[in-house]
């Protein structure tokens, strides 16, 4: 009867973990609790090492032996599959190559609203040499702040946002509004009327789609996907398949806090794109596994749910997860990626 109860319990875990280690294979990398629990791969693979350990004190007791080495060896193959995952997609890399004067380089930050402080915004920006400036839960209060501030120190902007603020229960929520900054080098902008007034948008928490005003230049999309808590679910979803449908003509640079990792972006891309046309620049560039929420976790052991991505028409030269900024306020770390015109 033990032996029985050892394989069953084996056999369960070797389901579980190969479920949470690539949940895509199973069709559940946007079910709950996969959704969250494939988004920390870093804490994964710790939780594989110490079921290794224990697993292994174990096997002292020779009766329990062949089950705790079962047990071992799936512990031990998850834990390597996962830390494959992040050495795969990149575990930090600081290389960001001069900007050229074709070159695009954006930055997407979300700020928390008011615990980030607008001149550290702009700041940072500037010293990034930031052309596009995405800042979900960012009011254009603050956006205008950061706009003057980066004007004054060499480096104009303009800006650009969308609210939910006339929401009831959304008045007060910093979360409700969504900033887009760009420079007055790529052109006028305009935010596309259907998302501004909200005929169609993300479900919870806004997105700025802005067109260039003369038809030349990016697509610009400020993505903020509503967060996958468990009553959440089904408007996640939506805001992913949502955002994933702005990237589908040829010229697009999106950014912003997508609220998940490239791991639920599976069967959402077009043409070989991680989220519809549009391909992941961190993970192409050495960051991709690198957390950029919560700045209360170290970075490998954080989530990398703020992206910048591209179509085609844009190649990613370099991109930085800037943790020198932990204590500025927010939550989520600044990601800044540089981009080449393709060709």
């Amino acid at each position: 009867m033990l032996r029985l109860l050892g394989i069953l319990v084996t056999v369960l875990f070797a389901i579980a973990a190969a479920v949470v280690t690539w949940p895509q294979f199973f069709r559940l990398e946007r079910a709950f609790p996969f959704t969250q629990l494939v988004s920390m791969r870093g804490l994964l693979v710790l939780a594989c090492a110490a079921i290794v350990l224990v697993a292994l004190l174990m096997c002292i007791a020779r009766p329990i032996r062949a089950f705790a080495g079962a047990i071992l060896t799936i512990a031990l193959v998850a834990g390597l599959a996962n830390a494959g995952v992040i050495y795969v997609r990149g575990a930090g890399s600081d290389r960001l190559p001069e900007s050229s004067e074709a070159g695009v380089r954006v930055m997407t930050w979300n700020t928390a609203g008011s615990a980030t402080d607008p001149t550290t915004i702009a700041q940072t920006a500037v010293a990034m040499q930031a052309d596009i400036v995405a800042l979900p839960e960012t009011t254009i209060e603050t956006g205008e702040q950061v706009a003057i501030a980066m004007r004054e120190l060499g480096r104009p902007m303009w800006a650009h946002h969308d609210t939910y603020e006339d929401l009831a229960g959304y008045e007060e929520w910093d979360a409700n509004s969504t900033t887009l900054l760009i420079s007055p080098d790529l052109g006028d902008y305009a935010v596309i009327e259907s998302t501004a007034d909200g005929t169609t948008n993300t479900s919870t928490v806004p997105t700025v789609v802005a067109m260039p005003v003369d038809g030349t230049g990016p697509v610009v999309v400020v993505a903020h996907a509503v967060a996958p808590r468990q009553e959440d679910m089904a408007n996640w979803r939506g805001d992913l398949q949502w955002l994933a449908d702005q990237c589908a003509s040829e010229n697009v640079i999106m950014a912003g806090d997508f609220n998940a990792t490239v791991d639920h972006m599976a069967r959402l891309g077009v043409d070989g794109g991680t989220l519809g046309r549009c391909h992941d620049a961190a993970a192409a560039t050495g960051n991709g596994a690198v957390g950029t929420w919560s700045t209360a976790w170290p970075e490998l052991l954080g989530t990398p749910i703020d992206h910048v991505m591209a179509t085609d028409a844009w190649t990613p030269t370099g991109s930085l997860v800037l943790s020198s900024l932990d204590d500025a306020g927010g939550d989520h770390r600044p990601l800044v990626v540089q981009y080449e015109p393709a060709g």
